[in-house]
């Protein structure tokens, strides 16, 4: 599947190795029972909604639940979960603790009270020094959770504190979020 990512967008060549590495760190959080909790602002935002998405479902191969402790009436309407948490959508935490503590401190408390040594933290900032996305970073690395980071091209604070960081080869915000899909789909 990776030739197909590259041979459709050819400019991701020069993160192969990072694109790799992202897959080979979240397989390995899910080997191990482990989750996945996701991250960023505006745009990016949204495409942490889109990524839990296609993880808690079938995305491209239907996930069967084999699990007997659920009714197979029940179980036939299910799909196999990769657990994953977008801490975007946690409204009523994020604006209490924005409003009562610090608003940049927001992503770290969610992956302070979900995050689990071995989990992964997926952190989208095109610019890499989103202040929340570095601040959930941070924290998450002294909890042993991993960190990866999907980034445009220049150096950045996420690009120094994670374990991985796909640094696309653009610098426009827009430019690097197209490029941010297809790297997650085929996550």
């Amino acid at each position: 599947m990776i030739n197909e990512l590259l041979k459709r967008y050819p400019k991701l060549v020069t993160c192969k190795s990072d694109i790799e590495n992202a897959l080979n760190l979240m397989l390995k959080a899910y080997e191990n029972n482990g989750k996945v909790l996701v991250c960023g602002n505006g745009g990016n935002a949204s495409d942490s909604e889109h990524i839990v998405g296609e993880l808690m479902k079938g995305f491209m191969l239907k996930r069967n639940v084999d699990d007997e402790r659920i009714p197979l009436n029940l179980r036939k309407n299910l799909q196999g979960a990769l657990p994953a948490i977008s801490l975007v959508s946690q409204s009523g935490v994020l604006s209490a603790f924005a409003n009562d503590v610090e608003p940049n401190m927001v992503y770290a408390q969610l992956v302070y009270g979900y995050g689990n040594d071995g989990d992964v933290l997926i952190c989208l900032s095109t610019s890499g020094n989103s202040k929340n996305c570095v601040n959930a970073a941070k924290v998450a690395k002294s909890i042993g959770v991993k960190v990866l980071s999907l980034t445009g091209e220049r150096e950045s604070e996420l690009f120094e504190i994670s374990d991985c960081a796909v640094r696309v080869p653009e610098t426009e915000t827009y430019k690097i979020q197209e490029l941010h899909l297809p790297i997650y789909h085929y996550l």
